[in-house]
């Protein structure tokens, strides 16, 4: 589904909100995950599909990390 130019502005804004929300708690946001958000604003991936990526992610970081000690 195509989006308008204000909804990508929206998406934008709120994830720039979210990042700089992350920052101020201590919990930065990693590019990739950045990434994916960039994506989801602008209409390229869904919710879901960002959400399926970054537990691929943790969940490879944590393998890693349990094989590593």
């Amino acid at each position: 589904v195509a989006m308008t130019a204000k909804q990508i502005s929206r998406r934008v804004a709120a994830v720039k909100t979210a990042d700089a929300i992350n920052m101020i708690e201590g919990a930065p946001v990693s590019d990739y995950a950045k990434m994916l958000s960039l994506s989801w604003a602008k209409g390229e991936i869904t919710g879901e599909q960002m959400k399926a990526a970054l537990l691929a992610s943790h969940q490879k970081l944590a393998a890693q990390e349990r094989n590593h000690v």
